[in-house]
């Protein structure tokens, strides 16, 4: 009996310091968020905080049953796409989405908009053959070129190189006026440039069919687009969740986007969440998988409410589901 009460006791302890060390983090990043309103204009988080948000891990339960430890990805300093950060910068502005018309044809929307057949097919991952869809969507660049997803460790040196183009011309037209700025799983124009070969493209991470939880519930609306990309429909203001753990590189409001969250991975694989009607995390905080970080919205370039999910560095897992799949989270 004795003994009994002591083992009871020694649970007892156990049990509140595990729930001292799950709350206590968690606290702490909402006190950080109530001091920082994200909106249009504001996206970022002083130095000293973003240092805090870096500190912390988080001990979460997944599935009521199981228990997971979620760390930020090491910060090794200042090289390209190593560090999440403020990113004021809306450099994706120039690109703009196109719905097919009838008797729309490549040929004809390259003299339409000025730019070349290989920028059309390149940026849409289509052939010269391939048929477009009245009422289908197309990325289309204001200048004849391609789209770089910038990829793990990368540097601006070296994407300079591989398109035989400078570094300032880059920086220049993609209006950024630090190379820092710049994170995995950006997307960057490149004027003038041409497709690399395989050789030259960082080859995508492979990931377990496990590695990724559905972000939300919805009707999958839209297959695989603009980039590497899911729509899933349901009402503005249901939750959206982080599909793995990570840390935020971005949140905040662009153009295109509209209010969007990016989070990189422990793997260098980036998740990108878009057309939120509501952001409930800050760049560099640190999220668990299945952490609400916002809600479905129809902010930005959207034409109802849905989130725009997609994955860059690896391949998109909702992708093998058909428009019309109703997922739950």
């Amino acid at each position: 009996m004795h003994l009994s009460k002591r083992a009871g006791a020694l649970f007892l302890a156990l049990a509140v310091v595990l729930i001292i060390i799950i709350l206590w983090p968690s606290s702490r990043a909402e006190l950080l968020f109530d001091r920082y309103e994200l909106n249009s204009s504001s996206e970022f988080v002083s130095a000293s905080d973003k240092a805090e948000t870096f500190s912390f891990s988080h001990i979460s339960f997944i599935q009521g049953d199981s228990l997971q430890v979620c760390t930020a990805p090491a910060v090794t300093g200042p090289s390209l796409g190593s560090v999440t950060g403020d990113g004021g910068y809306d450099y994706q502005s120039q690109i703009f989405d196109y719905i097919i018309q009838s008797g729309d044809t490549i040929t004809g929307l390259s003299e339409k908009f000025n730019i070349s057949v290989d920028t059309i097919l390149w940026a849409n991952d289509l052939q010269k053959s391939s048929q477009l869809k009245e009422g289908g969507h197309l990325v289309m660049l204001p200048i004849s070129g391609t789209l770089h997803l910038v990829g793990r460790n990368e540097t601006i040196g070296q994407i300079s190189k591989n398109y035989n183009i400078k570094e300032s011309e880059i920086l220049s037209f993609n209006q950024i006026n630090d190379a820092n700025e710049i994170f995995v799983g950006d997307l960057l124009i490149i004027p003038g440039g041409q497709k690399l070969t395989q050789s030259q493209i960082i080859a995508q991470q492979p990931i377990a069919s496990s590695y990724f939880i559905k972000p939300t519930s919805g009707r999958i609306t839209q297959g695989l687009h603009y980039y590497n990309a899911i729509d899933i429909a349901n009402s503005c203001g249901t939750p959206v969740y982080a599909a793995a753990a990570g840390t935020v590189q971005r949140a905040g409001y662009i153009s295109v986007g509209g209010n969007r969250v990016q989070i990189i991975h422990a793997n260098g694989v980036v998740t990108y969440y878009g057309h939120l009607s509501h952001i409930s995390v800050v760049p560099g905080q640190a999220v668990a998988q299945g952490q609400e970080i916002g809600r479905i919205g129809t902010t930005g370039w959207s034409t109802g409410c849905h989130l725009h999910f997609d994955v860059r560095g690896s391949a998109n897992p909702l992708a093998n589901y058909s428009v019309g799949t109703y997922i739950s989270f």
